[in-house]
């Protein structure tokens, strides 16, 4: 009779389960194969296990655990053998820092006896993730495995939330557990919430303003606050700027909403910066919008509300740091400074006098421009109209998740996200390649919605071949590509400092037939007012999709200039 040995890696994958980790994203590789046969045997034996996803780059899984974890909070893993599988991970796992997404990475290694000496693929990939993680370690005792998967998991969930990292050999891997081995139960962590003196303290910044603004960032997002925001902005009338991964966090219908700031130059102009004598930062990060930006002289009086203290910066220096979660400060702060009002006024009467920058120039330009290009019937289509036909095809809580390049910059500027996390953008790494992934990732997380993976044609093609995942896993995600045969982000730039492109034009391939060639419906319309009916189809379509948007990056000139024009550039 043979007995079963329990292994470290069947270990691991117990403690995965008992985090309720749903989900292990990896290309298999040689030193995770006994972490691989014990999700393999989890899953055929019907036993509580994250799925395993297999990806066509190790970028792709780390993306798309990065994603999944900026929409859901909790950490998904991402997986790689040694080595090139390992380095690999590290743009995605780069990404998930800046953008303060938690995620466990799990990479194999070599066995022990091997790691003192020069040895094939053995790189030291410890010490390689540490600028780009919250916590990694190398496992050299099994016995440690529990209380190592579970500081990862806790550690990259609290705030501010971010990747950590796991290196097991494979020699431990495979070598023998106690039977009396077990996961540790995962706790809970509550925030706490500002004392009375420092919500005092606010409320009489706020109450005795002028012209007070909100900057609201991805820490409204993460912590669930855009409800208690929006309450916040309409109780005291008080408008709403974003950052780029802010977006959502008030609607942008509203009247009371400034759009995304985060790349003109002259963006504190456009929206009321400039012109605001408190700036109230709402769950607002250094990485996503320098505050040297939006304060140049560092003089603005600022509140700080968020999870942890703010970082020391020199244009960034708050009066007042109310720490702990978001909402309920919000609502704590709300009802302080209403029977107040700002400078002894209420809503309603800030509103007729219209004393709340709410009519700034960047909302008016923007809103103008989105009006007057929708309308264009030009072939290249304009990406004015692509946005808007975009916007209408899609329903209020649908997701677009945004590449890197210049189109990013019109979907921050002119996509008007009305619910949180239904525009998901990297700005903090601004990773290329991350869309098509992370679409994917967001369809795993939401099913019943429709997901778009808007890219452009550099970026497409850094991870297009997880078209090939979205296919296999049945995700049903329609990839837009904005066409203009170059790296347009780049070429922008280099006529606003330069007055000339050089080195930013490239080939592509017929998308359309690229995309059949996986088995997808591939579109292309042949005129700007097929753009709008083409989207419908292609979203309607039961399986991955991909419209190829020929595009007009004429455009970015153009919007520099005017946006330049009203801010005095």
């Amino acid at each position: 009779m043979t007995t079963t040995v329990r292994t470290a890696a069947q270990l691991l994958v117990e403690c995965l389960a008992a985090e309720e980790c749903e989900y292990v994203f990896s290309v298999p590789g040689e030193e995770t194969m006994d972490v691989l046969d014990a999700l393999g045997a989890a899953a055929q034996d019907k036993r509580d296990a994250p799925r395993h996803i297999t990806t066509r780059h190790e970028q792709g899984a780390a993306f798309m655990a990065d994603v999944y974890g900026r929409l859901t909070g909790r950490a998904a893993v991402a997986m790689s053998t040694l080595g090139p599988g390992a380095t690999n991970l590290v743009t995605g796992v780069a990404d998930a820092y800046l953008d303060r997404a938690p995620m466990v990475a799990i990479t194999g290694q070599a066995s022990s006896d091997k790691l003192h000496k020069e040895a094939h693929q053995v790189v030291d990939i410890v010490r390689m993730v540490e600028p780009v993680t919250k916590w990694n370690t190398h496992v050299e005792r099994v016995e440690a495995i529990p209380e190592i998967v579970r500081k990862a998991f806790r550690v990259a969930t609290l705030e501010k939330p971010g990747p950590t990292h796991i290196e097991l050999p494979e020699d431990l891997a495979a070598s023998p557990v106690a039977d009396d081995a077990r996961p540790l139960v995962p706790g809970r962590t509550y925030f706490p919430e500002p004392t009375d003196e420092a919500i005092a303290h606010a409320a009489d910044l706020i109450a005795a303003s002028q012209r007070p603004l909100v900057l609201a960032g991805n820490g409204v997002l993460r912590r669930h606050a855009a409800p208690e925001l929006r309450a916040f902005a309409r109780g005291l009338h008080v408008p709403v700027a974003v950052t780029f991964m802010g977006k959502g966090a008030i609607d942008d219908r509203s009247h009371l909403s400034l759009m995304a700031v985060g790349l003109q130059a002259r963006d504190h102009v456009l929206s009321g910066f400039d012109r605001a004598d408190l700036v109230i930062c709402v769950g607002y990060d250094l990485v996503e919008y320098a505050p040297g930006r939006w304060n140049p002289d560092g003089q603005k009086r600022i509140v700080h509300i968020d999870t942890t203290p703010a970082e020391v910066d020199a244009q960034y220096r708050p009066e007042v740091e109310l720490v702990g979660d978001i909402d309920g400060t919000l609502r704590r702060l709300l009802a302080a400074v209403q029977p107040r009002g700002i400078s002894g006024r209420d809503a309603g009467e800030r509103h007729a006098a219209r004393e709340t920058l709410v009519h700034a120039d960047l909302r008016t330009a923007l809103l103008e421009e989105l009006a007057t290009g929708s309308a264009s019937d030009a072939l290249p289509i304009t990406p004015q109209k692509a946005i808007a036909d975009l916007r209408a095809a899609l329903d209020p809580d649908d997701i677009v998740v945004s590449d890197v390049g210049a189109h990013k910059v019109w979907v921050a500027r002119l996509y008007q996200a009305y619910e949180p996390n239904t525009v998901i953008i990297s700005n903090g790494f601004a990773a290329m390649g991350i869309s098509l992934p992370g679409a994917i990732a967001a369809k795993l997380v939401h099913p019943d919605r429709k997901v778009v993976a808007l890219c452009g044609d550099g970026g497409f093609l850094m991870n297009s071949q997880e078209l090939e995942t979205a296919t296999r896993i049945g995700a049903n995600v329609t990839v837009v590509v904005w066409r203009d045969d170059g790296y347009g982000l780049i070429d922008w730039k280099q006529r606003n400092e330069f007055g000339r492109p050089f080195g930013v034009d490239f080939g592509n391939p017929d998308f359309v037939a690229y995309a059949e060639s996986f088995g997808i419906a591939g579109f292309r319309p042949s005129s700007a007012a097929e753009l709008l009916p083409m989207l419908r189809r292609a979203l309607d379509v039961d399986g991955p999709t991909l419209v190829e948007v020929p595009i007009d990056y004429r455009e970015n000139l153009r919007l520099t200039e005017q946006l330049g024009a009203l801010a005095g550039a």
